[in-house]
């Protein structure tokens, strides 16, 4: 079987999962029935990721213990970059700490965002939101009835629970980045390097405002799902660890 083959069959498996829940939900939410699967599916998948957004958290709780020693290592080592990078992965591997552990949630949670973009730009799947297409896009929702129209207050709703959130972590975000850049114990400086993260970091949050505005409505209304999800995710499994937590939303 091709490649393009599988992945034909990929996607038609795909679109009847969100089919299927479609009708579950039919009943109860009539015309939506398919933008409310397509969050239960959202759901179910940040479930089926959390062990490892929760072995991602015991990962940068791990890093923070270490960074002690990261620190020596790097007044030790730090005109000989070869011999600090050995030095630090020689730590990981002793203390069995991984440092791309905190990449795995978001690599599993790609492929879900992807079909979900191929599936209804492909016209796979129709239904709607309160009138707006699931297909469809923000700048066709404006040309279709202006930003107060039925479809744009869909994506007004959309871009106010983003910015809510994303205000929420860009404020949490400082306040966790201030923190771990204070001097620690006995004058000790704080995490290195903190004065670039501490500007770019929690901007990062805004950055979902733009995918919503230009994916299909329905991949718009998984990244939300999933924006909200990570929001709350952080505050539970960060909330003992201000530094890890602050810099687990870059990833």
């Amino acid at each position: 079987m091709s490649a393009f083959a599988s992945f034909s069959s990929l996607t038609s498996a795909f679109a009847s999962l969100v089919g299927q829940l479609a009708d579950l939900v039919q009943p109860v939410f009539q015309d939506s029935a398919t933008a409310v699967a397509i969050i239960l599916f959202t759901v179910l998948v940040r479930l089926a990721v959390l062990p490892l957004s929760r072995a991602a958290a015991r990962g940068q709780k791990a890093r923070a213990r270490l960074a002690p020693q990261l620190a020596a290592l790097r007044a030790r080592h730090g005109r000989h970059p070869e011999r600090l990078q050995q030095a630090v992965l020689e730590l990981h591997a002793k203390e069995k700490v991984s440092p791309l552990s905190g990449l795995l949630p978001s690599l599993m949670q790609a492929p879900a965002f992807f079909l979900l973009y191929q599936v209804f730009t492909g016209g796979g799947l129709g239904g709607e939101l309160f009138g707006a297409p699931l297909g469809g896009r923000w700048l066709e929702a404006l040309g279709g009835g202006g930003v107060f129209g039925a479809a744009g207050l869909v994506y007004l709703g959309l871009f106010a629970v983003v910015g809510a959130v994303a205000t929420f972590t860009f404020v949490r975000t400082r306040r966790q980045l201030a923190a771990s850049a204070q001097p620690g114990p006995a004058g000790r400086p704080g995490l290195q390097g903190m004065g670039v993260v501490a500007k770019v970091v929690p901007l990062l949050s805004f950055v979902t405002l733009i995918t919503v505005a230009v994916v299909p409505l329905a991949a718009a209304l998984y990244v939300v799902t999933s924006t909200v999800w990570s929001a709350v995710e952080r505050v539970v499994l960060y909330r003992d660890m201000p530094a890890a937590g602050a810099l687990a939303t870059a990833e």
